[in-house]
């Protein structure tokens, strides 16, 4: 019997106010291991340099809604007077697969989701400071002043849910937080409750052969 081979993936969802740099940590993430990105969708307009279908999925809001009442999501939020959903089915798949998947996702999103599979990974990216966080925000060049004041004030709300997740990750330098990730990733699969499970349906098959 075997113990070090997982049969299903890690679920990560990450999750932080806007312009802590959630979305340029997951990229370098990928670009250490092959894990999955799940591509969210989204009624609000398409950025510059954005891409149907890889950056989101951008649909209209009666689609959305279609979508909604189909059941087509694992989680769905409105946020900023536009709605996010995390396709269900592709996430199902992969974590089946064996595949750690990681949900890029909004506070409200990821609470939704541990309320359905509680035993994911759920990681908050900090900024280093909320003048810090002003200056990435002011940066991207795509925020008028009442968004700009609208996100600034949503991340001051947004910190106080960081007690509902599992850890916490400081994005000051990319490379460091991206170590402490995989640090806890390592970590959560050596948890006992994890590896029990393993020993227990390792001994199933084995009294089955």
């Amino acid at each position: 019997m075997q113990y070090d081979n997982y049969d299903k993936g890690l679920l990560i969802v990450i999750s932080g106010p806007s312009g802590a740099g959630k979305g340029t940590i997951c990229k370098a993430l990928v670009e250490k291991k092959d894990y999955y990105i799940s591509v969210s969708a989204t009624t609000r307009n398409p950025r510059a340099g954005e891409i149907d279908g890889k950056s989101y999925y951008f649909l209209t809001r009666e689609d959305f809604i279609k979508k909604i009442e189909s059941g087509d999501f694992l989680e769905h939020a409105e946020v900023h007077g536009n709605l996010y959903g995390t396709p269900k089915s592709s996430v199902l798949e992969k974590l089946d697969e064996g595949k750690d998947v990681i949900l890029e996702i909004d506070i409200q999103g990821a609470l939704k989701v541990k309320e359905t599979y509680p035993d994911g990974v759920f990681i908050f990216i900090l900024p280093p400071s909320m003048e810090e966080l002003k200056k990435r925000l002011i940066g991207r060049g795509s925020e008028t002043p009442e968004s700009l004041l609208t996100r600034f004030n949503t991340a001051f709300k947004e910190i106080n849910y960081i007690s509902k997740y599992n850890y916490a990750v400081v994005n000051d330098e990319v490379n460091v937080a991206v170590e402490k990730i995989e640090g806890i990733l390592l970590a959560e699969r050596c948890r006992v409750d994890r590896v029990k499970e393993i020993m227990l349906n390792s001994k199933e098959d084995f009294i089955n052969e």
